[in-house]
């Protein structure tokens, strides 16, 4: 079993950045591959990034790309996602998720998710 908390949302302005950070308890994190989703109101809950086990493999939604960075420290069980230059459609709830399998930007072969972070992105 894989506890997930996610952290560091909240409101911001258009441009401005914010630094997700996710804490992992449980079984070996390094050995999951770990990714960021969002929920926007009304909306379905869609990939925004994704890192493999060894931090060196990293996949961006088209929307994010350039402007936000997965990156992981295993040692201490943490995954963060930067976000820059944020836009009033980067509001949603965003939440962190982790499978033992590579990688994949469907959320369904998810084995783990966070209980979400809010980000307000304000004009």
């Amino acid at each position: 079993q894989v506890q997930l908390v996610e952290s560091g949302g909240g409101l911001v302005q258009a441009g401005g950045s914010l630094r997700l950070s996710c804490a992992a308890s449980g079984r070996t994190f390094s050995r999951y591959t770990m990714a960021w989703f969002r929920q926007a109101p009304g909306k379905e809950r869609e990939f925004v990034a994704a890192n493999g086990w060894s931090g060196a493999n990293k996949y961006y939604a088209y929307s994010v790309k350039g402007r936000f960075t997965i990156s992981r420290e295993n040692g201490k069980n943490t995954v963060y996602l930067q976000m820059d230059s944020l836009k009033l459609e980067d509001t949603a709830v965003y939440y962190c998720a982790a499978r033992a399998l590579g990688y994949s930007d469907w959320e369904k072969p998810y084995e783990y998710w966070g209980q979400g972070t809010q980000v307000t992105v304000s004009s």
